[in-house]
């Protein structure tokens, strides 16, 4: 059976067994979602960069090229290396993100877990296909009441 995605991102197939019988495109594309079968974007080499939703853990291809793009912890100031680093997905995986390199940025552990507790957000531009940073916005601390400790009274001299 030859089956293959078009441009359009439609599903294009002969639906033809090697037995000479025919599958219609619906029984194909039953298939397909049964078998867990999803459209791939390889590299020039054929290296997946890619995976859609199947999994949230990153390939060796994927990663490979995470490691090529970041070098490094992604968080502006940070040089950690690679093998200190984790995966992290821009667009969280649990709420729909795809495991692929549009989405997916290197960060070391203190940065991963600071991106999970912390206002800082991160893109990835089109044009140069690298993170784009945005800080949290500044506290305004002009308004707030000061601390003073409360003095401490001398003692009664009685």
């Amino acid at each position: 059976m030859t089956t293959r995605l078009t441009g359009t991102g439609h599903l294009d197939t002969d639906g033809l067994l090697p037995s000479g019988d025919r599958l219609s495109a619906t029984a194909v594309r039953r298939l397909a979602c049964a078998a867990e079968i999803i459209p791939t974007v390889l590299g020039t080499p054929g290296q997946i960069l890619d995976i859609g939703r199947t999994t949230r853990t990153v390939p060796t291809p994927i990663w490979n090229a995470l490691v090529l793009r970041d070098r490094h912890c992604a968080f502006p100031g940070c040089n950690r290396l690679p093998i200190a680093c984790d995966a992290h997905h821009i667009h969280h995986w649990a709420d729909g993100g795809t495991t692929a390199l549009h989405n997916l940025i290197l960060l070391c552990r203190k940065h991963h877990t600071a991106i999970h507790r912390t206002p800082w957000t991160v893109t990835i531009d089109d044009d140069t296909g690298r993170p784009v940073w945005t800080p949290p916005p500044p506290i305004d601390t002009s308004d707030r009441w000061s601390f003073a400790p409360a003095r401490a009274r001398p003692p009664n001299a009685a």
